[in-house]
């Protein structure tokens, strides 16, 4: 079997840049699927695909691990970054190829199952609202009690927990990122503090003490602000505050100097990424995407943080071909917290790949279909094809 072409396709995600796609097809007729990268880096890394490509056609696809290094290593000059995401596109595609091949889950491929089903969390809860609502017929968020209420949404949903970030309701909802950023110098004011605490607040109150809240205050806080808010929250027993910070000794600072369980990584890729962070300890639970930086490699950050005694939370908020993929690396590792899960999006997602995951009592459960366990649906990426 032989590779014989590799295509992009990008599709309208509804409004945080394009999903990507990676297909790449063999003589002996099977197609492999990989969603990857970072939407907004939209143009770069279809790209980066195409440059990879050239020397993969005419070869074998099954030997997954040694073309990932192969490519890593005439790469080594510039190997992180958007490069790495595109690594990613072009091995998750290999191996839906090699399951497909077999006639079994990629997971199998590497020892497991582990389990039959993951927990997820209701991920952005609120937060695409701020800016999408009429899109997608919800509610505007005026007040406190309308955050509120998406929060009860998700328990009768089924979710058992859920993440937000920090949000304003009012006339023109925003969220922090849009508010604050870049003109705060990611301080974290007394005022932004207090709101913080009343939205966490309002939600809690609202689902009482027995459902998981998580807090994503993304990239947005210096070491000092991430302190306060965390301090600020301790009686509201987050399951998590997530932050991206690449320091390793200013995490650990946040960590010791609060309460509030800390959760990073998804911004690092590889093993030598995340291994100062580990060294440290710097966090509670490790944040792994596989659709930044593959399958193998996701696999062995887990394998690393089991031994540090750290499990991890897969980073999973765009197509439902990356929840199959990241479905499969919990499936395949001993050490997983649980899972994050987009459940606002466009309403044609369910349309472009040929399964969608099925979510009961807040858990998904693992897919059994040979490769990833479903395909892109090629018609309806070109129907949905983003147009820029």
């Amino acid at each position: 079997m032989k590779i014989t072409a590799i295509e992009n396709f990008l599709v309208d995600s509804g409004g945080r840049g394009p999903w990507l796609f990676c297909a790449i097809r063999t003589d002996a007729g099977i197609t492999g699927y990989g969603e990857y990268g970072q939407g907004a880096l939209y143009r770069g890394l279809p790209a980066l695909i195409e440059d990879l490509s050239r020397s993969l056609i005419g070869t074998d696809p099954l030997p997954v691990d040694k073309i990932f290094m192969d490519m890593y290593r005439h790469r080594r000059a510039e190997t992180g970054g958007a490069t790495a995401m595109a690594m990613a596109g072009i091995e998750l595609a290999l191996w839906d190829i090699k399951g497909k091949y077999h006639g079994v889950p990629v997971y199998s491929l590497v020892g497991g199952p582990f389990r039959e089903k993951q927990r997820v969390y209701w991920s952005h809860l609120a937060t695409y609202r701020t800016r999408q609502s009429a899109e997608m017929g919800t509610p505007p968020l005026r007040t406190m009690d309308d955050l509120a209420d998406c929060a009860r949404e998700a328990v009768d949903a089924g979710y058992t927990a859920f993440k937000t970030n920090i949000i304003f309701p009012g006339e023109n909802p925003s969220m922090i990122g849009n508010m604050f950023a870049g003109s705060n110098d990611q301080n974290a004011p007394t005022d932004l503090v207090r709101h913080t605490k009343r939205q966490i607040g309002a939600m809690r109150e609202a689902v009482g003490p027995d459902i998981d809240i998580l807090l994503d205050i993304n990239y947005n806080f210096k070491t000092e602000g991430a302190i306060a808010i965390g301090r600020a929250l301790e009686e509201y027993e987050l399951y998590w505050m997530e932050i991206d910070n690449q320091d390793p000794d200013a995490l650990l600072q946040l960590k010791m100097q609060q309460r509030t369980p800390i959760t990073t990584g998804e911004q690092l890729l590889g093993l030598r990424q995340y291994q100062p962070y580990f060294r440290k300890h710097a966090m509670d639970t490790v944040k792994v995407d596989v659709q930044w930086q593959g399958f193998s490699q996701a696999k062995k950050v887990a394998e690393l943080a089991e031994v540090y005694e750290m499990n991890i939370a897969p980073h999973n908020y765009n197509s439902h071909l990356s929840s199959f993929q990241s479905l499969n690396l919990t499936a395949a590792v001993s050490n997983v917290r649980i899972m994050e899960s987009d459940v606002d999006s466009a309403p044609w997602r369910d349309e472009i790949t040929t399964n969608v995951p099925e979510i009961k009592d807040g858990f998904m459960t693992i897919p059994t279909a040979p490769g990833w366990g479903t395909e892109l649906d090629e018609a309806a990426a070109k129907k949905y094809e983003f147009k820029g």
